[in-house]
């Protein structure tokens, strides 16, 4: 199935807000899940870096999964960084380990090679060009650096897209049903992120399909 681009950024308020209710427990467990199959260790000082943060709720799971980290988190949407504040303002116990930016990759603002954990999930797929996402993964991790991107994987045919919308969304709102769809139709083949890979000279990491709908990309940058 052609892959069929979707808008960069949600920037209405009213889609950031459905986003922000929706029920994701289930991928954002995986995610964390997955970094914990990667064993990172303890991370005592690691500072933590999360593109397309959108409402901060892998960040808020990061943060409890290890105490003793930090995380600048990222996002182009005024909304939904308005949505993340107000999930972290909620939770005064963690707010103060998180940085919330307002940026679109590729970013100058972003410290270059600081960064120990290199997160994402879900913003790949609303990449028109996905190279500005491994590009920053590239400048900005240190070497030797953790490295998880997750993300929806594009189903082989629109009937198996029809299918996991009426598996996953039948009782989210018409406008979150739109958006699955429109985003499993812009989403990568892992072939296709393997290329992305090879092209950025990231073919230290891996791609591995982990959910039904999901591919990941993981593994540590090389040290010098």
């Amino acid at each position: 199935m052609k892959r069929r681009p979707e808008p960069e950024l949600m920037e209405e308020p009213e889609q950031a807000l459905a986003y922000a209710q929706a029920d994701f427990s289930e991928s954002n467990t995986l995610f964390i899940k997955l970094l914990a199959q990667l064993k990172p260790g303890p991370l005592h000082g690691a500072r933590a870096l999360d593109l397309g943060c959108g409402p901060a709720d892998i960040v808020c799971r990061f943060l409890r999964a290890y105490p003793n980290a930090t995380c600048d988190a990222v996002d182009g949407s005024p909304a939904m960084l308005d949505q993340a504040r107000a999930t972290l303002e909620r939770l005064p116990g963690l707010a103060p380990r998180c940085r919330l930016l307002l940026e679109c990759l590729p970013s100058p603002a972003l410290a270059p090679g600081q960064y120990d954990l290199v997160l994402s999930n879900s913003l790949l797929h609303q990449l028109h060009n996905p190279q500005v996402l491994w590009q920053t993964v590239r400048e900005t991790a240190r070497p030797g650096a953790l490295v998880l991107v997750m993300d929806l994987m594009r189903p082989a045919s629109a009937g198996w897209a029809e299918a996991l919308v009426a598996t996953y969304t039948a009782n989210e709102p018409e406008l979150l049903r739109t958006d699955f769809r429109n985003s499993l139709f812009a989403a990568f083949e892992p072939k296709e992120v393997e290329d992305q890979l090879q092209e950025a000279g990231l073919s230290e990491l891996q791609v591995g399909v982990v959910s039904d709908r999901h591919l990941a990309v993981f593994g540590r940058l090389a040290a010098p």
